[in-house]
């Protein structure tokens, strides 16, 4: 397992310098899973005096998150190919929360011919709802309370399409109503699970409902999948539903580079 927090995507005015290291209780997570080895490298190790080589990615990184942290998946993407040139995996995994990030990797591992299978690992989330991140420590006992209306909205969302709503304004109008208690809406939108192109009308094809948000000084994301049951699919389209998730694993909350 590889545990590294990226200089390269965080930008000059966010959290790099106190974002989380808990470096005890990831190596305990660690031996509870039954890891081998850990690649825990130092930042002048991954970029050394004289860098200047990146990994450029497309339009999939420029919606959502990219439009509002530039230059982050820029980031993602530079480490995470040279994280796969250095340990050389056969599988990978990423977690479900960071779905755009996921949707990165895998169109540079597609583009690039990097032999690797990408597994998308479903979104571990507290009783009350709230996604988990090492973000979260950051919450005061107040703002952990009011963040749990983010998983609220999207949560009572995924339940409305599976009652047989697809109408996506309407269904964005179910989210947005529940997620009241935040600072800062930074955006709540409805992209293709695939292209993360933004939905337009009726929610027929598997899509994303994500939201990002500010909730005191702190910033949180989450997202649900919207995804038509098999039976109401096409071929093609359940080979869709496997493209955009991968092999699915069993969630698990260690591991995954920071949102």
């Amino acid at each position: 397992m590889s545990i590294f927090v990226n200089p390269t995507q965080f930008g000059p005015n966010e959290d790099l310098d106190r974002y989380p290291r808990a470096l005890e209780q990831d190596h305990d997570l660690c031996r509870a899973a039954g890891v081998n080895m850990i690649f825990m490298p130092d930042a002048s190790e991954i970029y050394p005096p004289g860098f200047q080589t990146h990994v450029e990615p497309g339009p999939v990184a420029e919606p959502l998150c990219g439009a509002v942290r530039p230059g982050h998946f820029r980031g993602v993407a530079t480490v995470v190919s040279k994280l796969f040139n250095i340990v050389q995996p056969d599988v990978a995994f990423f977690g479900q929360k960071d779905f755009q990030q996921c949707a990165v990797i895998r169109q540079m591992v597609r583009d690039l011919n990097l032999p690797i299978e990408i597994v998308t690992v479903p979104t571990v989330r507290e009783p009350d709802g709230l996604a988990l991140s090492s973000r979260n420590s950051y919450l005061n006992p107040a703002d952990r309370l009011r963040a749990r209306c983010l998983s609220q909205g999207l949560l009572a969302a995924q339940a409305a399409y599976g009652e047989g709503e697809r109408d996506g304004q309407r269904l964005l109008e179910i989210a947005r109503a529940h997620i009241t208690e935040v600072d800062q809406l930074q955006y709540l939108e409805l992209r293709d699970a695939r292209t993360l192109e933004a939905v337009q009308g009726p929610v027929e094809q598997p899509a994303a409902l994500c939201v990002a948000a500010a909730i005191g000084p702190t910033r949180l994301i989450d997202n649900v999948l919207l995804i038509p049951p098999p039976t109401a699919l096409a071929d093609h389209e359940l080979e869709l539903v496997s493209h955009v998730m991968g092999r699915q694993a069993s969630p698990h909350p260690g591991g995954g580079q920071p949102s």
